[in-house]
Parts: C-alpha cells; structure tokens; sequence
C-alpha cells in the first residue's frame, strides 16, 4: 500500500510539473515575478525585471557568450554548455573545474573584473550575448557594448527569494541554446528532489531553531523572513529566528538585537569563510555569550570552494535540491544517515 501511494505521488509530481513548464506560442513561460518569456512567430520575447528583448529566432541558439557574473556559471554547466563560453570576468570566482579547463587551453578569455572590464577585447571576441546580473552604475559601459553591436541580456537570478524559481531560470538558457528537452528534464529532476526532501523534512519529530549569518564591522545583517536562506530553513522544517519578519533582503541590526533573537537557538548556519570557531572568535569575541556557540552546532558555505570560489553560489544557484539536502542533513540527521554534506561544512 506504502509503496503503491509513492508511486502515484510520484507520477503526480512528474506530470504537474510538465504541464506547469510547457510552454506555447500564445502564454507567457512564468519563471517568477521578474523574468517570463515567449515565442512569438520568428522572435524570442524575454521579460527581466524592467528589462524587455526581442530576440530575432534566427540569431539562435546563441553559440559564444560572454559571462560578468560567477553565479551565471552554474546554469552553463548543468546543462553543459561550457563550450560556448568565450569570455568571463573574474575567473577566480568561478569554482567549476571544466570551466578553468578551457580557461587553460585559451578557449575562455578572462575579460576583467567589475573594477576594470577589458572592453577592447570583450569587443574583439565578438560574443552573440552578454550575461550579467544589472548594476546601474556599469550604464555607460553597456551603451559602450551595445553600440558596438553586441545584446546584453540582463539576468538577475540573486532577486530570486524561492529557490526553485532560481532553478527554473534553466529554462530560459535552454530555450537560448536549444536545449529545451535538456533544461526541462534538469528542472523536473530538482523539482522532484526538492519536493520529496521537503516531505521527508516533515516527518522530523522536533523543529530545531536557527540563527544565521554573522557580523560584518558593527553589523550583524541577518536574512529576512522572506529571504531564500529562511525558505531553505522552512522547507527543512526548522524554525529560523527572524521567520516573523517580512522582508527578502539581510536586515541590518545590532549584536544585541540578534543576541535577544538567537537565545535559543540550536543551530548557526551560513557563517562566512572560517577555518575553525577560533578563527570566529577573532571577528568578535563576544560570539562566546551566544548559547549555540558553546552547546551548539555551527555551519559554514565552505564545504566546495577552491581559492577565492566557492560552489554554494555557483552550482547551489541551480541544484536549489542539493542545498535542501544538506540543511535537512544539518537540522535532522537521522534524516539521512548516508548522506555527506555538500556545500555546507560543520565549523569546529
């Protein structure tokens, strides 16, 4: 009976989720509240946050872009599309190994950084598009871009407070590069993994309490209510200290003000790039009066990183799943006693 239920939950998944993602001719794909797109007749029409194309479908699929933004980098390489990358800013942000691979053979041109883009060569390489998330200030130097005759497309997925709508950003660079079928049955997978590791997450007989972030100079910028880190901590079925709030960005706010929210709390997740709670303790001694730093269990983002790159903000942009199952590891572990973390790695 057990196995027979699973079964049909499964195949409800799968076809829920096909008929949410197809899309026609006449409907708008909705991606999320910022990004949506369509065919209509000879054009690809994309919707990005204030940001309108229309893409003449004879210019696809793109074959050479040009990457500003590491977390970008994430979407390419799940659906394999390395190999269109011919240019990228800031390199040593990116942790996928391929990608520095073809870097090395003179395949991927490094283009500069957002203090400096090398515009001249940008200009030689001669890209089809340019992916990047928006910064009003760089405006003189995408008109520079666009009037040497080549798109930018701005694509904003940090916006993005639900983490499978970040997922589903897949379908938009499938439909770019001709991998739709690809792009659909990438999504389909991680929607799937998520949805049952949520479920999984609510048979757990307790609701652990959470603290996140740490602070920076005199601040202590703890995640909204809203925000995708209090999703993941949701979906995970814990209870995050600031879930009252109703804001999508970190908040500002004062140790004083955390110390009185995190008194209870049992967990501390997404602390920065820290080695060890000695190394902590060196940002701000005063961490020692928090309960969770004396009795507690404390998690860093450092569980994939190479130099200054780390893979929770490149491929954990994407597998929205992966992310999930390392939380639901930290807050449950009898959840999934095989499992080893992935992105996230226990500060001791």
């Amino acid at each position: 009976m057990k196995s027979t239920f699973f079964t049909f939950l499964s195949l409800f998944l799968l076809f829920a989720c096909k008929k949410e993602i197809k899309s026609t001719s006449e409907d708008w794909q909705i991606i999320s509240e910022n990004v949506q797109f369509k065919e209509d007749g000879n054009n690809f029409l994309l919707k990005s946050g204030k940001f309108n194309y229309s893409i003449p479908t004879s210019k696809l699929p793109y074959k050479k872009v040009i990457l500003l933004n590491a977390s970008l980098v994430g979407y390419f390489t799940e659906l394999n599309l390395e190999q269109n990358i011919i240019g990228i800013s800031s390199p040593e942000y990116v942790y996928s190994e391929k990608v520095h691979q073809l870097i090395d053979e003179g395949k991927i041109e490094n283009v500069g950084n957002e203090q400096k883009y090398n515009l001249e060569k940008i200009i030689a390489l001669k890209p089809d598009v340019i992916f990047t998330n928006y910064i009003a200030s760089f405006e003189n130097t995408y008109d520079l871009i666009k009037k040497n005759g080549i798109e930018i497309i701005f694509l904003d997925e940090y916006l993005e407070q639900n983490p499978l709508e970040k997922s589903k950003y897949l379908l938009v660079f499938g439909e770019l590069f001709n991998n739709e079928k690809k792009a659909i049955s990438k999504l389909e997978k991680i929607r799937k993994s998520y949805d049952s590791l949520k479920t999984l997450a609510k048979t757990a007989a307790d609701k652990p309490i959470v603290l996140a972030n740490e602070m920076y100079g005199s601040q202590w910028f703890l995640p909204g209510g809203k925000s995708n880190l209090a999703q993941f901590i949701s979906d995970a079925n814990a209870t995050y200290i600031n879930a009252d709030n109703n804001d999508t960005k970190a908040i500002p706010m004062s140790f004083e003000e955390v110390f009185a929210k995190g008194q209870k709390a049992e967990y501390w997740v997404n602390i920065g790039n820290h080695e060890n709670k000695k190394e902590l303790l060196q940002i701000n001694p005063n961490y020692t009066k928090f309960p969770v730093f004396n009795s507690g269990k404390l998690y860093t983002i450092t569980g994939r990183t190479n130099g200054k790159s780390n893979d929770y903000f490149e491929s954990g942009v994407v597998r929205a799943d992966i992310v999930l199952k390392d939380y639901l590891k930290i807050f449950h572990p009898e959840l999934l006693p095989n499992y080893q973390l992935t992105y996230l790695r226990e500060l001791k």
